[in-house]
Parts: C-alpha cells; structure tokens; sequence
C-alpha cells in the first residue's frame, strides 16, 4: 500500500476584514462618546431645572447667579 499525503499550504491575507473591524470599533467609540454626551446633556438639564425651583423662577435664578458671579 502507498500513503499518499497531500499538503496544501494556503496564504491568505485579507486587509478588507481589518478594515471592517476598524469599522466596527470607530463605531462603537462613537456610540460610547454620543452615550456620554446624553448624559452629560440630561444631568445639565435636570441641574438646569433644579436651580430653577430653587431659586423661585428664571429671573430669580439669574439674579442669583449674577450675585454670586459678581459676589454681592
């Protein structure tokens, strides 16, 4: 009986697939930096309105603010 072996060496690069993964991970950066930015928006926000019932209404809230800006 003869074995007979058969080798096939295949080489094989494919700069497309890195470049889809670079795809992907740009994309989920951006997603994670727009995530921030809500947050960050919706926080100012929610602070924004707090200052507001606190202070008793806009023009109260911006003479206040000026007063502590100016220190009065």
């Amino acid at each position: 009986m003869t074995a007979n072996t058969n080798t096939m060496t295949r080489t094989r690069t494919n700069e497309r697939t890195n470049v889809a993964v670079q795809t992907e991970i740009s994309r989920g950066a951006v997603a994670t930096m727009v995530g921030a930015g809500a947050i960050v928006g919706l926080w100012s926000f929610a602070s924004l309105v707090g200052g507001l019932v606190v202070a008793g209404g806009p023009i109260a809230l911006a003479q206040s603010w000026f007063g502590a800006l100016l220190g009065m």
